[in-house]
């Protein structure tokens, strides 16, 4: 069965009905702890009562500096809205990891982003190196992939759009929650990340949906295509991509044919100046809730809770 561990200033806890035992161990870094299984083990295994989880001050159970990569429209329903039709080639992006924030702190829109959106991710932490030219095969996974963490890719679309710029747009601080929990996996949960189930609310209205069934590009050949450009360590966390349900979408095809044929100002301005009325992108005041979990609770990545706003 998976390990529940969370991170506090204090440092790492094994998580066991709603109550954290202490690991007895001097890691500060994710890939640390992951070099001190033994530990984990021990604290899990342990008679001691423990600490309510609820008395602790949650941090992002994957530490910085460290490798951010992401994958894009990886779900047949963001897709969708998306206006992809056909075959969609698989790609990838960084994020700043000083975006990672933890799964209670706030959300900082910056002053000027009129345009925030979530993006709930099942978040892949490494667990081994991956080096250039790895091939990974469903049956590798357990070696390369340590465990999981729920994130949110949160997004500043009109940078995005308008510049072409994923890195900017993802990377402000606070744009990646992460955690709570830093779900360690043994070999045969693997067998479950199918089942998977992610689930995203702003003020309690559901906006996103989905079993990992929806993804396009599944975790083993992600690694794979990743490897043939890229080298990620232990600690290192690969986000694979949102499902439908996110604040924009593409506009229709009648409207985008017409857009095409504006000067790239004129195009942004009508586009944006229909934004401006959809009501699902995030505001100062909003709370978003995130959640991923198997529907026996197997795996369960715990609840993101994070209000927005605005920067002084």
């Amino acid at each position: 069965m998976s390990t529940n561990v969370l991170r506090t200033t204090d440092g790492w806890w094994v998580v066991r009905d709603e109550r954290a035992v202490r690991i007895e161990s001097k890691a500060v870094t994710t890939a640390e702890l992951l070099a001190d299984r033994a530990a984990v083990r021990d604290a899990a295994a342990s008679a001691e009562s423990g600490t309510p989880v609820a008395d602790l001050v949650v941090l992002p159970p994957v530490t910085t500096p460290c490798r951010v990569v992401a994958q894009m429209v990886n779900y047949r329903s963001h897709a969708r809205d998306s206006g992809f039709t056909g075959e969609i080639p698989p790609t990838f992006f960084r994020k700043a990891s000083g975006s990672v924030s933890g799964p209670h702190d706030t959300i900082v829109r910056p002053a000027h982003v009129k345009f925030l959106d979530y993006e709930v991710e099942l978040g892949l932490v490494m667990g081994a190196p991956l080096p250039v030219g790895t091939v990974v095969e469903e049956r590798d996974l357990p070696h390369y992939v340590a465990g999981l963490v729920l994130t949110n890719d949160v997004s500043a679309r009109d940078v995005q759009l308008t510049k072409t710029q994923f890195y900017e747009s993802k990377s402000y601080p606070t744009f990646t929650p992460t955690g709570p929990y830093f779900v360690l996996l043994e070999p045969e949960d693997f067998a479950h990340l199918l089942n998977l189930r992610l689930r995203l609310s702003v003020n309690g209205e559901p906006r996103q949906d989905r079993t990992l069934a929806d993804m396009i590009v599944r975790p083993a050949q992600a690694l794979t295509l990743l490897a043939c450009f890229q080298t990620l360590d232990a600690g290192d966390l690969l986000l694979t991509g949102t499902p439908g349900g996110t604040a924009l979408k593409a506009p229709p095809k009648p409207v985008e044919k017409i857009a095409a044929l504006l000067p790239p100002a004129l195009k942004w301005k009508a586009f944006f100046n229909g934004q401006a009325k959809n009501p699902h992108y995030l505001r100062n005041g909003d709370l978003i809730t995130a959640t991923i979990a198997t529907p026996d609770g197997r795996i369960d990545l715990g609840e993101q809770r994070t209000a927005v706003t605005d920067a002084p």
